[in-house]
């Protein structure tokens, strides 16, 4: 099957186009190269007779529509998103541009094409925020987004589900929660404060620390993204999570101590760490139940936080070469603030 990935040079797209290339299927990796963007993200299946590149902006229609008169994709894994919410806040204009238009002329020439599946790739950032005794999200959790970037994930998951009931597409959602691991951006939370402690930097977390995610291994969620490729119920929404909640404050600890423990050179990193002014609209706590998938397509994350801490911080330290040009272009600079 012919399957064309959106946004296979970014973080989760990558694991799903190496996931999928490995797999023998055939991948059309289509991405805009935005600053967040890495080709050596792909680089181990680049040479494959099954993976081609295009470099494709999905607000463009006109480039969309060329796409799929030249590929014929059979099915659709869209990814590309602007997902960083500190740069919804200072730009809130190109999440709507890329998230909202952007889907909307993917769905339009998936339309006019014989596409067996449509997966559209989304947050648990939709659900708002959940409070302590709340029970975690669900796939009948309403909308309640609180940031520019999850409103325009939000208005993209309508969409996808519109063109389902009013066109008859094929569309599966999905919505997930924290994704980490290797390849990671370096302006998210996890590689950042991997990288700060390396550098002696300080480390910021935002107000008390308190704020509560649950954290999902990439490759883990890049199996589960193929599983509702091949298994997902047309019309059905699933969510993904890592079974793995974590305070910001414990997990930004836990990274410290790892990076001191694998490399020599550091110590006392939690010394680092610095308490900065909250994030306008901080959603406080995410959680997920993602029983529907593993009941119904037999998905469960095989990763456990810890072991998944590891695995990245020892990737990071030995892939200095792919981090290191993207820190020097101010990957780590902190963002956001109003």
């Amino acid at each position: 099957m012919k399957i064309l990935v959106t946004g296979g040079l970014g973080f989760i797209g990558s694991a799903v186009v190496r996931s999928l290339v490995a797999a023998g299927e055939e991948v059309v990796n289509i991405d805009k190269v935005s600053y967040a963007s890495t080709f050596d993200s792909v680089a181990s299946v680049a040479s494959e007779p099954n993976y081609a590149f295009e470099k494709v902006d999905i607000t463009d229609e006109k480039q969309v529509i060329e796409l799929f008169d030249k590929h014929s994709p059979e099915a659709v894994m869209h990814l590309a998103a602007e997902s960083h919410v500190d740069r919804s806040i200072d730009g809130p204009g190109a999440f709507v541009e890329s998230n909202v238009i952007g889907t909307f002329n993917l769905l339009e020439a998936s339309r006019k094409s014989s596409i067996s599946k449509f997966v559209h790739v989304s947050t648990d950032e939709v659900f708002g925020s959940l409070a302590l005794e709340d029970e975690p999200f669900s796939e009948s959790t309403p909308y309640s987004p609180r940031s520019p970037y999850s409103a325009s994930k939000a208005a993209s998951d309508h969409l996808a589900r519109a063109w389902g009931e009013t066109y008859d597409m094929p569309v599966v959602v999905t919505n997930c929660s924290n994704n980490y691991g290797p390849f990671q951006f370096p302006e998210k939370l996890i590689p950042i404060t991997i990288l700060r402690a390396l550098n002696r930097d300080p480390i910021a977390v935002y107000g008390t620390g308190e704020n509560i995610r649950d954290w999902l291994y990439v490759e883990d969620h890049a199996t589960a993204l193929t599983t509702a490729l091949s298994s997902g119920a047309v019309g059905e929404t699933y969510l993904v999570g890592g079974n793995n909640e974590a305070t910001n404050i414990d997990l930004v600890k836990s990274i410290c101590r790892l990076v001191d423990e694998l490399e020599p050179s550091v110590s006392d990193s939690e010394e680092l760490i610095e308490f900065v002014t909250d994030r306008p609209g901080h959603d406080h706590r995410y959680a997920i139940n993602a029983s529907k998938i593993e009941k119904e397509l037999g998905w469960t994350p095989e990763t456990a936080l810890d072991d998944g801490l590891r695995t990245t911080v020892e990737w990071y330290l030995n892939n200095r070469s792919w981090w290191e040009p993207l820190v020097e272009r101010g990957a780590i600079d902190r963002l956001g603030t109003l």
